[in-house]
C-alpha cells in the first residue's frame, strides 16, 4: 500500500505521516504553497519528510491561491478570528475548493510514481466548517478519481480520521511517536502558537480530551478553556 500523504505540516497530517510510516507504507509527502499567511507549516512538513526519510514534493499554487480571495488564510488584511473552531465566525478561514485542488494534484503524483493510495488527515472536527473535509466529498472525490484514472492507474483515497476526532488523532499520533512539538497548527504564524485562533483552541482541547500532555508553547495558554465553555453554552 505505497502511500502518498498530503502533509500541511500541522498536527493532523504529520501524525498521519508517522502512522503510515509506522505501518511501513509511506512513499512520499506532498505539500502545497498556496500563498498562506506564513510558511511555518511548510517548514514543519519539510522537517517531517526529512525525519521519515521520504521525498517531499512542495507544489507552488501561489497563483491559484491569489485567485481564491476572501479567506483569512490567504488575505493579509483579513483577520484570523479567535474562538472555538465550531463557530460560525471560523467560516472566514475557508479557502474555496482547496482540498479538491490539492487532492487532484496528489493523485497525479501518486499515479506517476506508482503509489496505490493518497492519504489525507481530514477529520470529524472539520465537518462543520469545511465542506471538502466531509465524508460525502471524500467518497465522491475518490469515485471521480477512479474514472479519471481508468486504464492507467488505481489510486484510492485513504481517510482514516474522517469519522474520528482530533483527540483520536492525538492518541494515534502519540502511539506512532509523532513529535507534536515539531508540528505547527496556528493560523497566525507568530513566534509561538497564539492559543486563541480556532485551530489553536482545537489543538489544545484535543490534547486535554486525549489525556496526553501538550508540548506546545502558546502565547495565551488558557484561552481555550474560555472558548470551549462559550461554545458549550451557546
Amino acid at each position: 500500500m505505497n502511500t502518498t500523504v498530503v502533509c500541511s505540516g500541522g498536527l493532523d497530517s504529520v501524525s498521519l505521516a508517522h502512522i503510515v510510516a509506522a505501518e511501513g507504507n509511506l512513499s512520499r509527502l506532498v505539500s502545497f504553497d498556496y500563498g498562506q499567511r506564513h510558511r511555518k507549516e511548510l517548514d514543519s512538513a519539510a522537517a517531517c519528510a526529512d525525519r521519515l526519510g521520504v521525498p517531499h514534493h512542495i507544489i507552488d499554487l501561489r497563483a491559484v491561491g491569489a485567485a481564491l480571495t476572501g479567506s483569512a488564510l490567504t488575505e493579509a488584511d483579513v483577520d484570523v478570528p479567535d474562538g472555538h473552531y465550531a463557530e460560525e465566525t471560523m467560516r472566514i478561514t475557508v479557502v474555496p475548493n482547496r482540498n479538491a485542488i490539492m487532492l487532484t494534484i496528489a493523485y497525479g503524483i501518486a499515479a506517476a510514481n506508482g503509489d496505490s493510495r493518497v492519504a489525507t488527515a481530514v477529520h470529524g472536527g472539520d465537518h462543520f466548517i469545511y465542506p471538502d473535509c466531509r465524508p460525502g466529498f471524500t467518497e465522491a472525490f475518490d469515485a471521480m478519481q477512479q474514472a479519471a484514472q481508468e486504464g492507467y492507474a488505481d489510486v484510492r483515497l485513504h481517510t482514516p480520521f474522517v469519522h474520528r476526532s482530533k483527540a483520536d488523532i492525538v492518541t494515534d499520533g502519540a502511539a506512532a511517536n509523532t513529535p507534536f512539538a515539531l508540528t505547527w497548527s496556528c493560523y497566525k504564524g507568530g513566534t509561538h502558537h497564539c492559543g486563541r485562533c480556532g485551530t489553536c483552541v482545537e489543538r489544545r482541547e484535543a490534547f486535554d480530551l486525549a489525556g496526553i500532555s501538550d508540548p506546545t508553547t502558546y502565547a495565551d495558554p488558557d484561552f481555550w478553556r474560555t472558548a470551549v465553555a462559550e461554545r458549550e453554552a451557546s
